[in-house]
């Protein structure tokens, strides 16, 4: 028989979860982003957590934490009512439901707060993962990174639609 695998939680970011937060990050883009940029373009991104800057957008948004076993294992954060800023997942748990958990939140966040779409720019990675939400690419975009061109997509969902 298989393993029961314990149910995953939200909790509210707290200041203290950044340092686990910045090695989810870390451990997200090195993991699971090599078929789609690469390694400097990996090391470019991985440097941003590295910064004062990475805690205090954290604590700007709406950051959502997911947790196994009290554990965080990813997150996710909306920037005011319509914008998914971030979105990582710990690679030990890819493909669990972890990120559809977090991004099922942001979405219900947002409707309650007024918002009548939501946008993300979706890495080429995470891409696909927003498509199959029902989010629809509106632009490409080229953004520098500590020197380094990384690509992503604005994507859009207009939300009520099909929740």
């Amino acid at each position: 028989m298989g393993q029961t695998l314990p149910k995953p939680g939200l909790r509210p970011f707290l200041p203290d979860d950044v340092p686990v937060l910045a090695a989810i990050f870390a451990a997200s883009i090195e993991e699971l982003t090599g078929d789609d940029y690469n390694e400097a373009q990996q090391q470019a991104w991985m440097e941003a957590a590295e910064t004062e800057e990475f805690g205090k957008r954290l604590a700007a948004d709406l950051t959502l934490i997911a947790t196994l076993e009290g554990s965080p294992v990813g997150f996710a954060s909306l920037q005011g009512a319509d914008h998914i800023r971030m979105l990582y997942v710990h690679p030990a748990v890819s493909g669990q439901g972890i990120a559809t958990m977090l991004v099922d939140a942001l979405e219900k966040l947002a409707g309650g707060r007024g918002a009548k779409s939501l946008s993300v720019d979706a890495s080429d990675t995470a891409q696909g993962f927003f498509a199959k939400r029902g989010y629809v690419a509106m632009q490409r975009n080229s953004i520098t990174v500590n020197d380094e061109w990384l690509a992503n997509t604005t994507m859009k969902k207009t939300l009520g639609a099909s929740q």
